[in-house]
């Protein structure tokens, strides 16, 4: 599902500490600086260097540290949830039954591979059955429901215009590659990455029976569709322009434009019968039209078996999943396959999340962290509300709306108000591929069911255990999981500046995604309608043009940089964030002393916690494919990138002009 939703993918350092008492504050200890470094040059290898140049990366894993690779040791949790519950007779029908069913269901991995494929054998079938394009599409329309999708992208979700009201949402699609580019592009990495994915169509045809010629011709044929596919993609860059992927359209309309799609007939066949939709990208869907008529249907049938294959393969027996695995070692280059129970815990968050998540949140939620996340954000929230007051470019009657958007948060902490119902989900401990089949079913229905329903503001797109927080623009929200609310990111007694720049700085960088190139063109209802005068959005827009043009500059690995354009909203989050978390700092106690702990004064210790929550280390293989297709900026310039941008950081740790982060005083940018 393609949704304007911010992820942070942060570990969050909590503290609210001030609601505990001075007598109860206890001393954290700050190791592993690197003293033979000037914090000015390299402020991420100052603090992590020795981390880094030490720690090894699992051969299961594609990175380790924080940020989105904490959710790896917290699947431990999840398993240990798993493995108590799976062998037990559970009351039929209870939580602990379905999910630990479900799970001892995929661990069955003697039943998997004794079926080979023939779990998907009536698909493969249907698809042989095909003679036309009317045929064709009420295939593509039945595989989708149970989560095969394909050449149609289908979810339901808040109309931008008026947010209040979901929408039918249509959006490109059909390819197997990370994103377009990946099919044009001729260095020597992507063209490895081309050849990977070939072999990997190769070897899942050759698995089900056809011979090497043909299975190479076949994976030929359905990648050539992709590609024609791909070329009316639009790019992760493009797909930024909120204004430009919203195109509401009538269903008649539509019908006369792309005639051979039938949308008629195929919304009926969805069960979603409306008079309008949003198309995001209409070049899509307008050469899919063509396509249809243009490619033979053989081809085209060839290209659906290829598509079914690639969903279903980690469901399918070992081969199939060894096949899967080759394919995303050049991806990732992850070196050795997760464990079965490592796969199957996340496959089980991923189809009973919610399920899950009750058990997860009775075992390990501190309950008070919500109070003490509630002291958190409002703190922040005060924090920014100065900071647009003193803004000099920003007149006063924008300055008023911007107030409005801010107050008029929702703030989401833990868990959920009400939780899904998987009730509808039939479980068996024998048949992991049908119990997919009717997890997806299930979460199709709950979705198309958002059609006769306003928006539920109380929803969640995030599972509570998951080590991550986001802004939803549309609900002009903050999500902050339990999964993130936990020792040792969480510490209610660490001294303030730890907490303020740990916790602090990712609540301020939510807060200000709400103010981001694509945020703050919501409204404080949700709405995309502008708020601003246009001299002052003009501004806005010449600062993030700052942004964009600074971190191109910035080097991953060998030539390839940041992409300005795709993480601009990360990077204005990212910049502003720690702005925001340094004046909520300041207004404490610890804040306003001077007193030095393990040799650091306050001001130090928070900018070494700014460097220490983005800890990461990936293989390069990983990190070449996160940086053509993540918004966010890699960790290092998740740490320098905001700092060298920032004068009290200067202040702190003395940088001067000739250290490589220095930057004269007006060059450094200010959005918020």
């Amino acid at each position: 599902m393609q949704r304007l939703l911010y992820f942070s993918l942060a570990i969050l350092l909590f503290g609210a500490c001030e609601l505990a008492s001075e007598k109860d504050l206890k001393h954290t200890t700050i190791t592993g600086i690197d003293s033979s470094k000037k914090p000015g040059d390299d402020f991420f290898t100052y603090v992590n260097g020795i981390w880094y140049d030490t720690v090894q990366i699992p051969p299961r894993q594609t990175g380790v540290g924080s940020y989105s690779f904490l959710n790896y040791p917290q699947r431990l949790r999840l398993r240990g949830i798993l493995d108590s519950i799976s062998g037990i007779d559970n009351p039929v029908g209870s939580i602990e039954q379905m999910v630990g069913d479900f799970y001892a269901s995929g661990m069955d991995t003697t039943a998997i591979d004794k079926r080979g494929y023939k779990p998907i054998a009536p698909v493969l079938a249907n698809i042989d059955a095909v003679t036309d394009v009317p045929s064709l599409l009420k295939l593509v329309v039945e595989e989708l429901k149970v989560g095969n999708p394909s050449i149609i992208g289908f979810y339901v979700g808040p109309d931008d215009k008026m947010s209040n009201a979901n929408i039918v949402q249509l959006y490109q699609t059909g390819i197997g590659l990370p994103e377009r580019e990946y099919y044009f592009k001729t260095d020597s990495s992507t063209t490895a990455i081309q050849k990977a994915y070939k072999e990997y169509l190769s070897n899942l045809f050759g698995l089900i029976g056809i011979d090497a010629a043909t299975a190479v011709k076949s994976a030929s044929v359905a990648y050539e569709i992709e590609k024609q596919l791909a070329s009316s993609h639009r790019t992760n860059i493009e797909l930024r322009d909120v204004k430009a992927n919203y195109n509401k359209l009538a269903v008649a309309d539509l019908s006369k434009k792309q005639p051979n799609l039938g949308w008629t007939i195929l919304l009926n066949d969805l069960g979603a019968a409306v008079d309008s939709v949003n198309m995001g990208q209409p070049a899509y869907y307008d050469q899919l039209n063509t396509m249809l008529k243009s490619v033979a249907i053989e081809d085209w049938k060839i290209y659906l078996k290829a598509m079914a294959l690639t969903n279903y393969s980690n469901f399918l027996s070992q081969p199939f999943i060894d096949a899967s695995f080759k394919y995303t070692q050049a991806l990732t280059g992850q070196a050795v396959k997760k464990t079965r129970a490592e796969e199957m815990t996340e496959a089980t968050d991923r189809y009973l999340g919610f399920a899950l998540a009750q058990l997860y949140v009775k075992q390990y939620f501190p309950e008070d962290a919500k109070k003490r996340m509630g002291v958190l954000v409002g703190n922040l929230k005060k924090a920014f509300e100065e900071r647009i007051n003193n803004l000099d470019w920003m007149s006063d009657s924008t300055k008023v709306k911007a107030k409005e958007k801010l107050y008029a948060f929702t703030e989401k902490i833990g868990y959920p108000d009400k939780w899904r119902d998987y009730s509808n989900v039939e479980v068996q401990k024998n048949t992991y591929f049908e119990n997919v089949l009717s997890a997806t079913e299930n979460d199709y229905l709950y979705h198309l069911a958002k059609l006769a329903k306003p928006v539920d503001k109380t929803e969640w797109f995030t599972t509570p255990p998951t080590v991550t927080a986001y802004s939803n623009p549309t609900q002009n929200e903050i999500v902050f999981p339990a999964g993130i609310l936990q020792s040792p990111y969480f510490d209610l007694y660490a001294d303030d500046a730890l907490n303020y720049g740990g916790i602090g700085m990712v609540i301020g960088h939510e807060i200000t995604h709400s103010f981001d190139d694509q945020g703050a063109q919501y409204d404080k209802d949700g709405n995309v309608k502008n708020w601003w005068t246009k001299a002052d959005y003009e501004k806005f827009k010449a600062r993030t043009q700052q942004v964009i043009d600074q971190y191109n500059l910035f080097t991953v690995l060998d030539s390839v940089h940041v992409k300005g354009p795709l993480t601009v909203g990360e990077n204005t989050a990212d910049i502003a964030g720690v702005a925001i978390a340094y004046d909520a700092f300041k207004l404490t106690e610890q804040g306003k002393d001077s007193t030095k702990l393990d040799g650091f004064t306050p001001d130090q210790r928070f900018f070494l916690s700014v460097a220490r929550i983005w800890r990461v280390k990936t293989r390069d293989e990983f990190l070449r494919t996160y940086v053509n297709t993540n918004p966010h900026a890699p960790a290092q310039w998740r740490v320098n990138g905001p700092l060298m941008n920032f004068t009290p950081f200067y202040m702190a740790f003395n940088v001067q002009p000739g250290d490589k982060m220095y930057k004269p005083e007006n060059e450094r940018i200010t959005v918020w």
